[in-house]
């Protein structure tokens, strides 16, 4: 691993920190108590190698079906039973690494965020039940139930706002769900962090998923980066969905038109 690629990471686990001691903060009749403003995925380098250029990190396995993933992808278990497998056309203009150091370095970094970001003895994190349809969340932290998602989510912020959202229980699913950025809020400053499964259907999800087990994408979009098995076994599964990472480009860059 190369000078740029450990200080790039390290600075990453820095904002974790700073985003994990915001969230034990209380909150005074909103439920998104205060955070750091800067994002737990910052914009790499065009061109650069580093930890948070891997759009899919998973602990054994990625499989992608038709549709497209920007950036590297990557496995923490080498061959076998490491293995990433495309069919159907899936395009993945990156780098595909099983096992291989960077791609361990990276996930182990994941394992570090997830845990600095768990849940902790004396948070104040009231949970947000329902489907979250219609919701609009200023920049903050914010717990939400295991209830399916569906609709519309609107992040409301400037483009160095962040949002930490945490599924404290349970897994994060949605169909047909979208989340909407609005001011200038930036995908790539959006986090999820799900202590079970991430499962998405035909949804248009927005943010950088760190999740307890699996992953699954069905069809839809998705803007981040997917990074499963923090419990100890997770891959991810996309199929015919268009994903775009937040260490490619554009996670960050690409504003949502539907807020226009």
């Amino acid at each position: 691993m190369n000078t740029y690629h450990r200080s790039r990471f390290a600075g990453l686990l820095v904002t974790t920190a700073l985003l994990a001691a915001a969230c034990s903060e209380p909150t005074s009749g909103n439920p998104a108590s205060s955070i750091s403003s800067a994002p737990l995925f910052s914009r790499a380098t065009k061109g650069s190698s580093n930890a948070a250029s891997f759009t899919v990190l998973a602990n054994a396995a990625v499989t992608c079906t038709g549709g497209s993933i920007v950036g590297d992808v990557g496995t923490f278990q080498t061959a076998p039973p490491g293995a990433i497998t495309l069919t159907e056309g899936c395009l993945i203009p990156g780098s595909q690494d099983i096992g291989g150091a960077a791609a361990r370095a990276a996930y182990q970094g994941f394992l570090d965020q997830y845990a600095a970001l768990a849940p902790k003895v004396g948070d104040v994190c009231p949970v947000i039940t329902g489907t979250l349809a219609g919701q609009s969340l200023s920049p903050g932290v914010y717990c939400v139930s295991s209830e399916a998602k569906t609709g519309v989510l609107t992040l409301n912020g400037s483009a160095n706002a962040t949002w930490l959202i945490k599924v404290p229980s349970g897994a994060l699913t949605g169909t047909s769900f979208s989340v909407v950025l609005a001011g200038g809020a930036q995908a790539c400053n959006v986090t999820w962090w799900v202590e079970a499964a991430a499962r998405m259907t035909d949804s248009d999800l927005k943010g950088n998923v760190l999740a307890g087990a699996a992953i699954t994408l069905t069809r839809g979009t998705f803007a981040g980066n997917a990074w499963a098995g923090a419990a100890g076994v997770g891959d991810v599964t996309s199929t015919g969905t268009a994903v775009v990472g937040c260490g490619s480009r554009a996670g960050n860059d690409d504003k949502d038109k539907k807020d226009k």
